[in-house]
């Protein structure tokens, strides 16, 4: 099983950097970073980093770990553009780019740059053309494309990215009747928010639309994001599953292991572990990563 950290965008760029830095020198497997462009929530006056140029980077200045969008949001970004940018950043990092991408559901940040919401519908649609023309443009000398959303014409993309055919394709969501129909008939891996039993369910859901399109669903790498309280005091764990709920996992070091168990026999070949809850300054998010790598993460390598 790969275990990867995704440090929130949030923190300043030097402590982004000394963050991502030390997960590697531990050995986490991946870094990953969310595409978002404010907070979602009243104060917005908060930093933001960008996806895109952090992933470059990143991809720069950390070796070895696989690192990824999770997720790009479609409707930022024309995917011509996107395909191009993710092309750049797998070169830069010697083929270590998984890229993620995602409908989009931050409704404050297109209202605040004048980006075009749509519909859930109108979005998945979107995500569904975004995905063909990517594919093509990694694979393809040139890509034509008349869509209902989008049109090419001879688009080249030149350089192709390091990994063949084209560096893996991420799906995020658990939308049972559309997204996981797009992750099982485009994605290479898939993610989506959960405890096991919600990874369970939906993992259900996608084999059933592979069989649907006549995929094996062993060739899609299944990702989970939870919160992660790995706590030793018995009240404070009791404290923390009453503010958790199915995005959040807890235990001490047995406990969350039996977790990870489940996670093994849901299908789920990597967890990402966010630092949103790890703690305020970088030193101790460093210590919440080590101790999870060190004391559980062992069992299932």
């Amino acid at each position: 099983m790969r275990f990867s950290a995704w440090p929130g965008s949030a923190t300043k760029w030097e402590g982004l950097l000394d963050l991502c830095r030390h997960v590697e020198r531990t050995g986490w497997d991946g870094l990953w970073v969310a595409d978002h462009f404010m907070p979602n929530q009243a104060d917005t006056s908060g930093p933001v980093q960008e996806v895109w140029t952090v992933l470059a980077a990143i991809g720069a200045t950390v070796p070895r770990v696989r690192i990824g969008s999770l997720v790009s949001g479609n409707t930022y970004r024309n995917p011509a553009v996107l395909a191009k940018q993710a092309a750049q950043v797998d070169i830069v990092s010697g083929g270590r780019l998984v890229l993620g991408i995602g409908a989009a559901w931050q409704e404050n940040e297109h209202t605040a740059y004048g980006i075009p919401f749509y519909t859930v519908g109108g979005r998945l649609r979107r995500l569904e053309e975004a995905v063909q023309i990517i594919k093509s443009l990694f694979t393809e000398e040139q890509t034509t494309f008349k869509g209902r959303y989008y049109e090419l014409v001879d688009a080249p993309l030149a350089p192709k990215p390091v990994q063949r055919p084209h560096p893996p394709i991420l799906i995020g969501g658990g939308g049972e009747q559309v997204t996981l129909r797009l992750a099982a008939q485009y994605a290479d891996e898939w993610n989506v928010w959960g405890a096991p039993e919600v990874l369970k369910q939906k993992g259900e859901v996608l084999e059933r639309h592979c069989e649907a399109v006549g995929r094996d669903p062993k060739s899609i790498r299944r990702s989970a994001n939870a919160l992660v309280f790995l706590m030793d005091d018995p009240k404070a764990l009791e404290a923390a599953r009453a503010r958790g709920g199915r995005q959040a996992i807890f235990g001490n070091v047995a406990e969350l292991q039996e977790t990870m168990g489940r996670y093994v026999e849901a299908g789920v070949d990597e967890l990402i572990v966010p630092d949103f809850n790890l703690g305020r300054e970088v030193g101790q998010r460093k210590e919440a990563y080590d101790r999870f790598i060190e004391e559980v993460a062992p069992a299932f390598r």
